[in-house]
């Protein structure tokens, strides 16, 4: 059955119209006629099914005639802080995400950015909102991930708050996972030595309230941006013997997490 997310809350017996780009797809692509019934999404309460009751050219009506339940979400929220990246690249990682189950995205703007004007990230904004749409609707997510403002990585790695610091370091109890706070790992190709599997069982995953994946541009990650991650907590850790493009790397580290947690 064909999902479609709305942006109103929803109960049985409501009328729901559907206009642009949805409705073109009801009316035209999938040539849907009454009485078809789809399931549609609210992202929060979670699926119903409805029947097709008109369809006109101003948009399609459906009434909801009941309620399901919310299925295709891990237990396992991740947020994947990933650095903006050139052509379509970034939509990419954005949709095969969505189908992995990565609950949020932060576009990143790190030192080696080709694509570093934040004005312009955010003029982008919609065309990526409606890949992420697109893509929870296909693989059958019932809540919309959600796509947060764009964040300078130093910004962005100062949340949590830094972890204690001694002359030997940070905590070794701190690194990667502040008190009461996510567990937050960046794949960096010069890590030898942390696996992801190793991080996740020193860390104590399964008690964090979730998960955070920094993920460098094109030219990855600076020296400088790498020791200011590690300051404030964050783990570093390799991804295998062999460098993932960008637009792979946290698609596939947060598949192995998903995995390890029983969650893909």
């Amino acid at each position: 059955m064909h999902r479609f997310f709305v942006s109103v809350p929803l109960s049985v017996g409501q009328p729901v119209t559907l206009v642009g780009d949805q409705a073109h797809q009801v009316r035209r692509v999938l040539r849907m006629r009454p009485p078809e019934h789809v399931l549609l999404l609210d992202g929060h309460s979670g699926v119903f099914e409805a029947e097709l009751v008109a369809v006109k050219n101003t948009g399609v009506t459906f009434q909801v005639v009941r309620r399901q339940e919310a299925t295709g979400e891990p237990a396992t929220h991740i947020t994947l802080y990933q650095a903006v990246l050139k052509g379509e690249r970034f939509g990419w990682a954005l949709q095969k995400g969505v189908e992995v189950g990565i609950s949020a995205f932060v576009p990143l703007v790190c030192e080696r950015n080709i694509v570093n004007d934040t004005a312009a990230i955010e003029g982008k904004r919609p065309r990526w909102e409606q890949i992420i749409r697109e893509a929870a609707e296909q693989c059958g997510r019932s809540r919309l991930p959600v796509l947060q403002p764009a964040q300078l990585f130093k910004q962005a790695v100062k949340s949590p708050p830094p972890v204690a610091v001694t002359t030997e370091g940070i905590v070794p109890e701190a690194r990667g996972r502040p008190a009461s706070g996510p567990l937050r790992l960046i794949p960096w190709e010069g890590e030898r030595q942390m696996h992801l599997r190793a991080a996740l069982v020193a860390c104590n995953v399964a008690s964090a309230p979730g998960i955070q994946i920094f993920v460098g541009p094109e030219g990855g990650f600076t020296a400088e941006e790498i020791a200011l991650a590690r300051h404030y907590g964050i783990q570093t850790v390799t991804l295998g013997p062999r460098i993932l493009r960008a637009e792979t790397a946290g698609v596939i580290a947060a598949a192995l997490i998903l995995y390890e947690m029983g969650d893909l």
